[in-house]
């Protein structure tokens, strides 16, 4: 058997051979893609070995999420058929990732959201986490959508209330929940699936709905009943520690927010993240070649078809608390890409006097101090994103 399964992909490949000599315009499938030969060498040891030792595995997030479209996005770029391959697999949520890149064999990068780690140390289910992570780099921030009624006119206005905050082992519910401790509310929480919880919002039987992730969310814009819209969250004081401001605008959600006006909102950044692997080991090595590819070729994320949340990463974005992959550490270093630095956040003070003074006290120092990283990241990814894109190697 197995010798005629050869002679036939034998005759397949004389075939495929006689067909593009046949015409300038058809070509060898095997000159087009060496990894094709690797599909038809079955038993291999080999092949097998290859594939493998070429291959990065990444979690992403839930269906119609953002994590899963960055996913796709890095595979269609980074993908080369025989020197790195990106194989995104779609996950359950920011906890599940943090699980998953420390325990699930095979797993070499996750999209996680920043303060998941956290949350987990400061509710005793983990000791000293963030030691065993590195983050290649923050990626995007994700904004928090408050979906309600329209006499629900801000957050506060839901204490007490029902919201569903999606399923427990994603990030919304981490994100919401501190939201909750730090403003002192009280709400019913339940755990539902959002496209599920959305429905059960139509019907009555829960107040409102709430969404963590990059703008424009799938589920959010598909999302069409003139009763509810998008609720306003303050960027109250007690947020500014873990959080960013941010906006929502009709343009983001035409069916929840009126033509011309906006929502404010929080953010909270999503953040290309890996398992702490030794330096010289295998899986150290793969993560490097992965950077390697992957800032090289960042430009070309920026730009359509690739999703919008990509003009705002900023490869040199320090993420406070997390320590950086050290081969991510040093491409910056030797392309002489600068991270924000409080050297610079301490010149810009001095030449803005008026904003030195609001920021009397260390906690309004740290809350400025990262609305200044957020600004320097959005004018750095402005400037990456009209950049030519780099020529490919010959």
């Amino acid at each position: 058997m197995k010798r005629l399964i050869g002679m036939a992909i034998f005759a397949m490949a004389m075939a495929c051979g006689l067909t593009a000599r046949a015409g300038e315009t058809e070509y060898d499938p095997a000159k087009v893609s060496e990894s094709l030969k690797a599909i038809f060498q079955f038993g291999s040891a080999s092949t097998k070995q290859a594939l493998n030792a070429n291959t990065v595995t990444l979690i992403s997030g839930t269906i119609g999420g953002t994590y899963v479209q960055f996913g796709a996005d890095l595979a269609s770029v980074l993908d080369d058929g025989n020197q790195l391959r990106v194989l995104p697999i779609i996950g359950r949520g920011s906890v599940q990732s943090v699980a998953d890149i420390l325990f699930l064999q095979g797993v070499d990068l996750g999209i996680v959201r920043s303060d998941t780690l956290d949350y987990l140390e400061r509710k005793g289910f983990a000791k000293d986490i963030k030691k065993q992570f590195t983050y290649v780099t923050k990626l995007y921030n994700e904004e928090m959508h408050v979906m309600a009624s329209k006499s629900i006119r801000s957050l506060r206005d839901l204490d007490g209330k029902t919201i569903s905050v999606d399923l427990p082992n994603g990030g919304t519910f981490v994100t919401a929940a501190t939201v909750f401790e730090r403003l002192g509310m009280k709400p019913k929480v339940v755990y539902i699936e959002q496209r599920i919880a959305m429905e059960k919002m139509k019907a009555g039987e829960i107040d409102a709905v709430i969404v963590c992730g990059g703008k424009p969310y799938k589920s959010v814009s598909s999302f069409k009943d003139d009763r509810f819209h998008l609720v306003t969250v303050d960027y109250e004081k007690p947020l500014q520690g873990d959080y960013l401001p941010a906006t929502l605008s009709s343009k983001d959600y035409p069916n929840l927010i009126a033509e011309g006006e906006k929502v404010d909102t929080i953010a909270v950044a999503a953040v290309l993240a890996a398992y702490n692997w030794a330096p010289k080991t295998d899986r150290y090595r793969k993560l490097a070649q992965f950077v390697d590819a992957f800032f090289t070729k960042f430009p070309t994320f920026q730009n359509p078809p690739f999703h919008p949340k990509w003009k705002e990463v900023s490869l040199s974005a320090p993420l406070q608390d997390w320590q950086r992959l050290p081969a991510a550490e040093q491409w910056l270093k030797n392309h002489n890409i600068e991270a924000v630095t409080r050297a610079r956040f301490e010149e810009f003070l001095k030449q803005s006097p008026a904003t030195a003074a609001k920021a009397q006290t260390e906690p309004d120092r740290e809350a400025l101090f990262k609305q200044f990283q957020a600004w320097e990241a959005e004018k750095t990814a402005r400037a990456q994103a009209r950049a030519p894109e780099p020529k490919a190697a010959r």
